[in-house]
Protein backbone atom coordinates (compact mmCIF):
# COMPACT_ATOMS: atom_id res chain seq x y z
CA UNK A 1 0.00 0.00 0.00
CA UNK A 2 1.29 3.46 -1.20
CA UNK A 3 2.29 5.86 0.94
CA UNK A 4 -0.28 9.20 1.14
CA UNK A 5 2.44 11.26 2.57
CA UNK A 6 5.61 10.43 1.73
CA UNK A 7 8.14 12.48 3.97
CA UNK A 8 9.76 15.23 2.16
CA UNK A 9 13.43 16.63 1.81
CA UNK A 10 13.40 19.21 4.34
CA UNK A 11 12.77 22.68 2.95
CA UNK A 12 15.39 23.90 5.12
CA UNK A 13 18.27 22.02 3.31
CA UNK A 14 17.25 22.82 -0.12
CA UNK A 15 16.90 26.12 1.08
CA UNK A 16 20.54 26.28 2.46
CA UNK A 17 21.86 24.56 -0.83
CA UNK A 18 20.32 26.93 -2.79
CA UNK A 19 21.73 29.95 -0.33
CA UNK A 20 25.01 28.28 -0.51
CA UNK A 21 24.96 27.83 -4.50
CA UNK A 22 24.14 31.27 -5.26
CA UNK A 23 27.42 32.74 -2.57
CA UNK A 24 30.01 30.69 -4.28
CA UNK A 25 28.82 32.10 -7.64
CA UNK A 26 28.58 35.52 -5.59
CA UNK A 27 32.08 35.64 -4.53
CA UNK A 28 33.34 33.91 -7.70
CA UNK A 29 31.81 36.99 -9.86
CA UNK A 30 33.31 39.59 -7.25
CA UNK A 31 36.32 37.70 -7.53
CA UNK A 32 36.40 37.98 -11.44
CA UNK A 33 35.48 41.99 -11.20
CA UNK A 34 38.32 42.57 -9.27
CA UNK A 35 40.88 40.67 -11.14
CA UNK A 36 40.00 42.16 -14.52
CA UNK A 37 40.99 45.64 -13.36
CA UNK A 38 44.07 44.39 -12.14
CA UNK A 39 47.61 44.49 -14.54
CA UNK A 40 50.05 42.17 -14.60
CA UNK A 41 52.70 44.29 -16.15
CA UNK A 42 53.57 47.09 -13.58
CA UNK A 43 54.74 50.07 -14.95
CA UNK A 44 58.12 50.76 -14.05
CA UNK A 45 60.07 54.30 -15.49
CA UNK A 46 63.09 53.56 -13.52
CA UNK A 47 63.71 50.90 -16.51
CA UNK A 48 62.37 51.98 -19.72
CA UNK A 49 64.18 48.92 -21.58
CA UNK A 50 62.07 46.11 -18.97
CA UNK A 51 59.26 45.19 -18.40
CA UNK A 52 58.01 44.07 -14.62
CA UNK A 53 55.84 41.20 -14.61
CA UNK A 54 53.81 40.32 -11.54
CA UNK A 55 52.84 36.51 -10.67
CA UNK A 56 49.89 36.31 -7.75
CA UNK A 57 49.39 32.81 -6.09
CA UNK A 58 47.01 33.00 -3.19
CA UNK A 59 45.83 29.79 -1.54
CA UNK A 60 43.00 30.89 0.32
CA UNK A 61 44.38 29.48 3.59
CA UNK A 62 46.54 32.19 4.65
CA UNK A 63 49.81 31.34 2.36
CA UNK A 64 50.51 31.78 -1.38
CA UNK A 65 53.39 34.09 -2.93
CA UNK A 66 54.10 37.26 -5.02
CA UNK A 67 56.86 36.68 -7.64
CA UNK A 68 58.10 39.32 -10.27
CA UNK A 69 60.65 39.33 -13.38
CA UNK A 70 62.04 41.85 -15.16
CA UNK A 71 62.20 40.81 -18.60
CA UNK A 72 63.27 42.43 -21.51
CA UNK A 73 60.87 44.42 -24.33
CA UNK A 74 63.62 44.08 -27.03
CA UNK A 75 62.90 40.57 -28.57
CA UNK A 76 66.17 39.54 -29.30
CA UNK A 77 67.37 40.04 -25.50
CA UNK A 78 63.90 38.33 -24.18
CA UNK A 79 64.59 35.55 -27.10
CA UNK A 80 68.63 35.31 -25.44
CA UNK A 81 67.54 34.11 -21.82
CA UNK A 82 66.14 31.10 -23.15
CA UNK A 83 69.55 29.97 -24.81
CA UNK A 84 72.03 27.84 -22.36
CA UNK A 85 74.92 29.32 -20.86
CA UNK A 86 77.32 26.32 -22.55
CA UNK A 87 75.63 27.89 -26.00
CA UNK A 88 76.36 31.27 -26.25
CA UNK A 89 79.44 32.41 -27.90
Amino acid sequence: MPRANPPKFGANAMDFLGFLIFGVIAMGAALAFYGRNRDPIEQDDSDPDHHTLRSDYQSGMGGGNVTTWKIPKDPQDYAKLFVPDTKQK
